[in-house]
């Protein structure tokens, strides 16, 4: 069998934790900082953790991790 292909997007955007958790970037942080409260923006500083309904479509598009 060939291997499979991970999603370019994928790679570019999550990495697994050691724990086998999927993580990313904090959402609603591109653009219109201006409308956000202080709180808010410094709340998603960083990475987070993707919940894991959503990680396991996230790993279905990395399949070596």
């Amino acid at each position: 069998m060939p291997k499979m292909k991970t999603k370019s997007g994928v790679k570019k955007r999550f990495r697994l934790t050691a724990s086998g958790k999927v993580r990313s970037a904090q959402a609603g942080k591109r653009h219109g900082m201006i409308k956000r409260t202080n709180k808010q923006i410094r709340n998603q500083r960083g990475t987070t953790i993707l919940n894991d309904c959503d990680a396991t479509i996230v790993k279905k598009w990395m399949p070596y991790g």
